[in-house]
């Protein structure tokens, strides 16, 4: 993490509660579809979801239940204004896209995930990494604590 000095803790942007409640909110709704993943009974799949899933390898369910917990968390802490927040959010960004990378290598994933499937997968991970940036960001402007 960059330890560089600050001069003086600049004062809380008005839009910060704002786009912490808007990443709490995203990291939340990341939780409730791992849940309904891990929870899924393939029997009630159509039969691309059932291979996909069935192929899933465990650390690919492991990376993405770590980076969907340590946003929810990471989340909740940038909304407190606590300086760990930063350090959440950026292993929820690593398990990410290891999820991300797990989701493209593993051939029987790959093959049976439509185009719709690998563009959401991008965009959360960018969106995981948009909500490190902000946490980074406020650190750095001392509005974490």
């Amino acid at each position: 993490m960059d330890e560089t000095p600050q001069a003086e803790p600049q004062p809380v942007a008005g839009w910060f509660v704002i786009a912490a409640v808007a990443a709490l909110l995203f990291m939340a709704l990341g939780c409730v579809m791992f849940l309904l993943h891990v929870t899924g009974n393939p029997d009630t799949m159509d039969l691309e979801q059932r291979t996909a899933f069935l192929a899933e390898p465990s650390w690919v369910t492991i990376a993405n239940g770590i980076a969907v917990i340590a946003g929810l968390v990471g989340a909740v802490l940038l909304l407190l204004k606590n300086r760990i927040a930063e350090a959440l959010l950026l292993v929820s960004v690593i398990a990410a896209a290891v999820w991300l990378v797990g989701l493209v290598v593993v051939q029987d994933l790959r093959e049976n995930m439509t185009a719709n499937d690998l563009l959401v997968a991008i965009v959360v991970t960018a969106l995981t990494w948009t909500i490190y940036w902000f946490a980074r960001h406020s650190r750095q402007r001392g509005w974490l604590s």
